[in-house]
Parts: structure tokens; sequence; C-alpha cells
């Protein structure tokens, strides 16, 4: 399959200890923070470990995310705050605007927060799996899944908990609806790439190949239409990437159209689906160039160099070689001026988000355990008021030397 992924940085975190001191005042209560810190911790190396898979994943986060709802839900299922919710100051940084974090006393800040980079690792975790020469069957459907998760955190993260915080999102951050939009739209676009790819490896009816692959473009068209307000020094990369598998799409969709012309003996517009797919794949190609020299955060990689690219090409030039012998030999057909209008739409193969739900609060949450936390006991000089112009340091991702045969660089 091989494919290749453009990745924005994980977001990063200040260390938290979920000490409070006099405070929560029985054992079980003093428990129930250090299971907090240390679930947390292992979360969070968890996400750099090239080792960690989906079960890993999903294991570590219900226990943290179980334990977490404690700050949030309340225990008698009433619409009541719980009051644990203010107690702690959290720091995340931005996947697209640098070290400086954003800092809420909020537990549902960092509940979102925290999903959020969950959904970057399934995300990461299939480009590293879809960069592979050899990748089996199994893990193109690996690839397929993670990336529906991905794209059902995102949106239940958007439609479910963002509206719950008590600060608005600041604009052009991770946590405003621009920028999640087109996590999830991208996601359910790098899905329909391995369906493309499993279409392709079928030999299934090229019609469908066409439309699945019209779609595909149509997303990444949305995603980069979604980030064109924000400001290019933070997006600019990204939607380079946008921009160029928009193209790519395009191209492999009048190649395919192209090739079911053809079969319906319209060589004249089959070719001109062909010459049109060749000048998607040329702006493709210098949008990959573009992207190579486009300074921003994300993944540095030649994109023009991957097989993936390369085999388009190759495919576009023989076939429309093939149409243009048999127009020559067979068919002696006009070639169109205009090129075939695209109206295809796929009735099979479209991705839609796996539903995402956090899981319940975890049974050391007891009422008794939630009463041992005298908030009187506090101490007055509050020291967890944020600090905005601390710098969190960036998690060291895996995958920082391009693969020998990829052309590219995942991060």
């Amino acid at each position: 399959m091989t494919h290749w992924f453009h990745r924005n940085p994980l977001k990063a975190t200040a260390p938290v200890s979920f000490n409070y001191y006099g405070v929560a005042t029985t054992p079980a209560a003093t428990k129930v923070c250090n299971d907090l810190r240390l679930s947390r911790t292992r979360l969070l190396e968890l996400f750099t470990d090239s080792s960690c898979n989906p079960e890993m994943m999903k294991n570590a986060t219900d226990l943290y995310f179980s334990l977490l709802q404690g700050f949030i839900l309340s225990l008698d299922d009433s619409s009541q705050e719980c009051k644990l919710r203010y107690i702690q100051n959290f720091k995340w940084t931005d996947t697209l605007q640098g070290q400086v974090p954003s800092a809420q006393q909020d537990a549902v800040f960092e509940l979102i927060s925290m999903g959020f980079n969950v959904a970057l690792w399934y995300t990461k975790y299939a480009s590293r799996l879809a960069g592979k020469e050899d990748i089996t069957e199994d893990e193109a459907k690996d690839v397929h899944r993670s990336l529906k998760i991905a794209a059902g955190i995102f949106k239940h993260l958007k439609e479910s908990h963002i509206p719950k915080l008590i600060t608005p999102v600041e604009k052009g951050r991770d946590l405003e609806a621009r920028l999640i939009d087109s996590y999830i739209v991208q996601c359910q676009a790098e899905a329909q790439e391995v369906t493309i790819a499993r279409a392709i490896e079928l030999k299934h009816n090229p019609g469908l190949i066409a439309a699945l692959a019209y779609e595909t473009a149509n997303f990444y068209q949305k995603a980069d239409k979604t980030l064109s307000s924000l400001d290019p020094t933070y997006a600019g990369k990204w939607r380079k990437y946008l921009n160029l598998k928009t193209c790519f799409y395009m191209a492999y969709a009048y190649c395919y159209h192209g090739q079911t012309l053809l079969a319906s003996d319209k060589c004249g517009e089959a070719i001109r689906s062909l010459q049109e797919s060749e000048k998607f794949f040329a702006k493709a190609e210098a949008l990959c160039k573009e992207y190579g020299e486009t300074k921003g955060p994300g993944t540095t990689a030649k994109p023009s160099g991957h097989l993936f690219f390369r085999k388009l090409g190759s495919l576009i030039k023989n076939t429309l070689e093939k149409c243009q012998r048999e127009n020559g030999f067979i068919y002696f057909q006009k070639v169109p001026a205009e090129a075939p209008q695209l109206e295809l739409k796929a009735n099979y193969g479209l991705v839609e988000p796996v539903p995402f739900e956090f899981p319940a609060l975890n049974a050391h949450w007891t009422p008794e355990t939630l009463a041992a936390f005298d908030l009187t006991k506090r101490p007055k000089d509050d020291t967890t008021k944020p600090k905005p112009d601390e710098e969190v340091k960036p998690l060291k991702e895996p995958d920082i030397k391009p693969q020998k045969d990829s052309g590219c660089q995942i991060s």
C-alpha cells in the first residue's frame, strides 16, 4: 500500500502531580490521586513509544480517563458540577502554534486535550503502518480502523465536550471548530485512500475507483477550505499537503474515469479525461516541491519520491498511450476540447467516523472517596494559577528517520 500522510506534532503538556496534601484526607482519596498521576505519566509515555499498539493505548486511556472522570462527573447522576473540577491547573501546547501552552484550571480541558492527543496517536500509528512497503491485509485494516477511530474521537470532543468549557476556545488553536473539522475530514479522506488501494489491488470496477477517488479529493478540498482563514505561518504546510492530495486524487479520478469511458467505446472522451489526469498530476508534482520547501509544523518529506506517487504517474502515462493507440487504430474519434464533468458518486467504500465515548467512572470513585476531599484545606497562596509564558517541552516522537524506499519522513 505504501501511503504517505502529513502529520502535525503531538500536543505537549506540563507534568501534573495530583498531590493535594491536606485536601485528600483518607488513604482511598490519596490512592486515587496516585493512580491518576501514574496513569497519566504512563499514557504520555505511550504516545512516543513506537512499540505501542491500539490495545495498549486503549487500556491506558480507559484507565486514565475513568479516573479523571471523578473530577468531572457527579456521583449521583445529577446535573450538579463535581466539586473537584477546578482543583487543578492543566497546561497544553498546540499542534500548530509552538510550545507556549494554553492553561486552564479545569478538568474538562484536560479530558479534551488528552483525548485530542489520543486521536493524534491513532493517526500517527496509522501513518507508520501505512508507510510500510510490505504491509499485510490485516495491517491495512488496522490503518483503516485507526483513522476512523481518530475521526470519531475528534468528532466526540467537538460535539460533546468542547462546548462544556468555561473559558472560550482561542482562535486558531486546536480546540477551535476549524481545526477539529479539518482533522476529522482528513482522517476520513486518508481512510478512503486505504479503500481505494484495496479496490485497485482487487481490480474492482474502474467506475467505482474513479468515484471513490473523486469523493476523496473532495474531502481533502473541504479540509483545506476549512483551514483557509487561518494564519498561513501555522497552517501553510498542512494546507500544501491537503492541496496536493486533492490534485493527486483528482488525477486518480480522471485516470480511472478514462478507463471507464474507453470500456464504453468513448475513446476520444477517454483521451481527454487522461489529459486532464495528467494536468492534475503535474499540479500535484509542483505542490510536492512546494510542500517540501514550506516551513511550518509537521512532517518533513519529499512526497514526489514516494512509491504511491510514482506509481500513479506511470499508470496515467501508460493508460493515455493505450487510449491514443486504440483511437489511432480503431475508433478515430475526435478528442473534445473540454474535459468531461465528473459527477461521480460512490455507493460503496465511503468512510464514517467510529462512534466514541469516554469510559465510565472508575470503581475507586465512591461517595466516601469524593467526600474525603476537603477543599477548605487548600493552601491560601494558590500555586496552581497558570503561567502563560512558561514553555512546555515538546514530546520526542518516534520515526524521525525516513524509511529507505518511501522517500518520506513521518513524524
